[in-house]
């Protein structure tokens, strides 16, 4: 049952409109760069060349992940003169049926904002990571853990496929998009046989036998789980100090004379300890933290 659906039993004197129990609602959320712009192309001209009526629209990011993409796509049988379904523009919290995450991390953003959902949602995730700016700006190991992730999909979703489909791509001698778009197809999720997807790819004229490759040996993993190996966070090693003797010495004694704080006031200063001696002054951080202390 759609959202369309329960919202309309919910109003008193409005029957449930039987078309709407036809819409699919298919959700991609990638990275800039990604390809995210000729699988929607894809998976739109599966739907038309399979009798459906179907629509897409995106929201466009910064290209090499510095900006996160969504695409939505919508479709539903149409019979010739029938009138076209009036479709969403973007997808809702709890109302979509399929989504395709490239990146571990979209896996999770799309679970953040309410779209996978375990009464209905099939969640199809790449594994391998294209670090956000927001890890990569982190002092040290800023890099979120996959593991979570995987551990909310499996909760989130009703059916959860995932594998590292860019490897997969890359090893087939194509990208990501080529092989998502073969997991879709394995995954059984859209009711269109696997040569209506082919034949969208060769239609598309470009990089066709790259894509081909990538295609199936996604198809194969999808249709044929065997389980995703489990991913073991890395324990994070504490940061260890070094330099020249007198630099060393002068970073003892200011981390000596926090020791009386409270843990929770330690925790915050160290970084900018380091700072500090990374410049070279930490002579003023003591004449500081002395006149502080008086």
């Amino acid at each position: 049952m759609t959202l369309h659906e329960t919202l309309a039993g919910a109003l008193p004197g409005k029957p449930v409109d039987p078309r709407l129990s036809g819409i699919i609602k298919l959700a991609i959320l990638a990275v800039g760069g990604q390809g995210g712009g000729v699988l929607t192309s894809w998976i739109e001209d599966v739907a038309r060349s399979n009798g459906y009526a179907a629509q897409a629209t995106s929201v466009a990011g910064v290209s090499q992940r510095t900006g996160a993409t969504v695409y939505y796509v919508e479709m539903a049988p149409h019979q010739p003169g029938e009138p076209m379904p009036v479709f969403s523009l973007m997808p809702a919290p709890g109302d979509v049926d399929i989504m395709i995450a490239a990146e571990m991390m979209e896996a999770g953003r799309s679970i953040i904002r309410g779209f996978v959902t375990p009464d209905r949602t099939t969640l199809i995730a790449s594994t391998h990571r294209a670090l956000a700016v927001s890890e990569k700006m982190v002092p040290g190991d800023g890099i979120a853990s996959s593991a979570e992730v995987m551990a909310a999909a499996e909760i989130a979703a009703r059916r959860f496929i995932a594998a590292d489909f860019d490897a997969l791509a890359l090893a087939n001698g194509s990208v990501i998009s080529a092989s998502l778009f073969g997991a879709l197809a394995g995954s059984g999720a859209l009711p269109f046989p696997s040569v209506a997807y082919e034949a969208a790819i060769r239609a598309s004229g470009k990089g066709v036998e790259g894509s081909l490759r990538a295609f199936g040996a996604a198809l194969a993993a999808a249709a044929n789980p065997v389980g995703v190996e489990p991913v073991v966070a890395v324990p994070r090693i504490a940061p260890r100090v070094s330099g020249p003797a007198k630099m060393i010495a002068e970073w003892d004694r200011l981390a000596h004379g926090l020791q009386p704080c409270p843990h929770r006031w330690r925790r915050w200063p160290c970084p900018v300890c380091a700072k500090w001696w990374i410049f070279r002054i930490c002579a003023t951080g003591l004449l500081i933290w002395s006149s502080w202390r008086r």
